[in-house]
């Protein structure tokens, strides 16, 4: 396999992984997700794309903002396989709902979701929602494009800096590999840039949540998991497009 083929490969399986996207299948030697991990950012531009797609169509046929939002929310969670949403609902549970590390990480591979994860998926929708209906049609193909890679750049280097919290899981099969920094923070850059002045307090606002949750994943459970990785990027998500919100208001 030739170097390009396999970096070819890694972006399939980083889709594969992120999305629900039919890439169709990879050939012996497939990649590992350690291998792919550099490539989540780029994730996010299809995601946004696609989100951008739907919220340019709902708004041209006359729907409301807010409906508008709400479908583009769920295009995002379809497009996704809602993994994300499932890892903040699956971390608000464990970190709230557990009373020592142990019994937190097993409430996080429950299955089942409990009143803290509820609060949180509504309260976190609720509020990406209200976000891009206030922005409108401010909101462009640039906002989404940017705020895709953005959040999942934050994700990734949760992945490349964080300690593993079990021994298993997708955390781990996430974990190692190359940290393509300069990659990370050209594209980080050049989503700044997309956005203009306002990317630089988006940047600092989804750096600041994105700290926020790997400081308390750390505290309460010792590290990363996949819950924790999906909760940083769709905490950092809304973050973005809140702070796009107010800035604008």
């Amino acid at each position: 396999m030739t170097r390009f083929a396999g970096r070819l490969a890694e972006v399939r399986l980083a889709v594969m992984m992120l999305t629900r996207l039919p890439v169709g299948h990879l050939q012996d030697p497939a990649p590992t997700l350690a291998a792919a991990r550099w490539a989540y950012p780029l994730v996010g531009l299809i995601v946004g794309l696609i989100a951008w797609g739907i919220h340019s169509a709902i708004m041209c046929i006359g729907a409301s903002a807010t409906l508008a939002a709400v479908v583009t929310l769920g295009s995002v969670i379809l497009t996704t396989g809602a993994m994300h949403q499932d890892g903040l609902a699956d971390f608000a549970d464990g970190i709230w709902g557990g009373h020592d590390r142990t019994r937190r990480l097993e409430i996080m591979r429950d299955s089942a979701i409990g009143s803290y994860g509820v609060l949180a998926l509504i309260l976190c929708c609720a509020v990406w929602i209200s976000a891009l209906s206030q922005l409108a049609g401010q909101a462009g193909i640039l906002s989404f494009l940017a705020i895709g890679v953005l959040s999942r750049i934050a994700m990734t280097i949760c992945s490349a800096t964080l300690p593993l919290a079990r021994t298993d899981g997708l955390g781990v099969l996430s974990s190692g590999g190359d940290s393509n920094w300069m990659l990370w923070a050209g594209l980080a850059f050049i989503a700044v840039v997309l956005l203009g002045w306002q990317g630089l307090v988006v940047l600092a606002v989804v750096a600041l949540v994105a700290t926020l949750v790997a400081g308390i994943a750390r505290r309460r459970i010792g590290g990363q998991t996949g819950d924790v990785l999906g909760a940083v990027q769709f905490l950092s998500e809304t973050s973005a497009w809140a702070t796009l919100a107010i800035m604008a208001g």
